[in-house]
């Protein structure tokens, strides 16, 4: 068997380059990949994409890429909470572009790419600034507007526990986005809590199969409250 287990979070996401796009688990802090995005930053990769449910939180994980200019454009359904001041920032002076998404067409985009859906129509953001420049149709005497599917180069995803063909488990909330971003990203990276034998997950719990997965890695600040699997 072939084990998808590496190293360290560095040595999980060496090959992403200037410019990737990448996906980003996580509500909030509750399932972001804060270790595996950290790791981004040292590499010192710039231009890139980021899709996340936010635009960081305080000062970790993807709020310390958009910090150090390291994001080109987000993503995203939320932008403006009270401590993503350093998107404010960058945002306010030009360095980061934004594109606003709907929190459940931002999921629906990201499921459809994974599904191979050529894109849907919504009746989210009809009428809208949302829907400007975007192809619309009228359907049982309602507006509705056409979105496509999201894709990314990468997907960085936090999950509870794997084995080592990358089968994931979440705990609770934060499973939230990882499951459809696992599927639609040409590389899919794991940071867990716990990496168990082969054998060990009851088939009826793993949420993401290992098929998804291309690299997992256990890190260092997994909660100590947290009971193995």
């Amino acid at each position: 068997m072939i084990s998808k287990v590496v190293e360290s979070v560095d040595a999980a996401v060496a090959d992403i380059t200037d410019g990737a796009t990448l996906m980003l688990s996580g509500f909030g802090m509750a399932g972001h990949p804060t270790e595996l995005v950290e790791a981004v930053h040292r590499l010192g990769v710039r231009e890139l994409t980021v899709i996340n449910n936010n635009a960081g939180n305080g000062d970790r994980g993807l709020a310390m890429l958009i910090r150090d200019s390291r994001v080109r454009k987000m993503i995203c359904s939320f932008p403006r909470q009270g401590d993503s001041w350093h998107f404010d920032a960058q945002y306010r002076s030009g360095a980061v572009e934004l594109e606003l998404v709907p929190q459940g067409t931002l999921a629906e985009r990201i499921r459809a790419a994974g599904a191979g859906i050529g894109g849907f129509f919504t009746r989210t953001a009809a009428g809208t600034q949302l829907a400007e420049g975007k192809e619309t149709r009228t359907i049982d005497g309602h507006e509705y507007v056409y979105e496509q599917p999201l894709f990314a180069d990468f997907a960085l995803v936090r999950a509870w526990a794997s084995d080592p063909k990358g089968n994931l488990i979440y705990r609770k909330t934060a499973r939230n986005f990882g499951p459809v971003m696992a599927s639609a990203a040409t590389t899919t990276i794991a940071e867990v809590a716990f990496i168990v034998e082969r054998g060990d997950l009851d088939p009826d719990h793993i949420v993401t199969p290992g098929v998804f997965v291309d690299r997992v890695v256990a890190i260092s600040s997994a909660n100590p409250h947290e009971v193995h699997p």
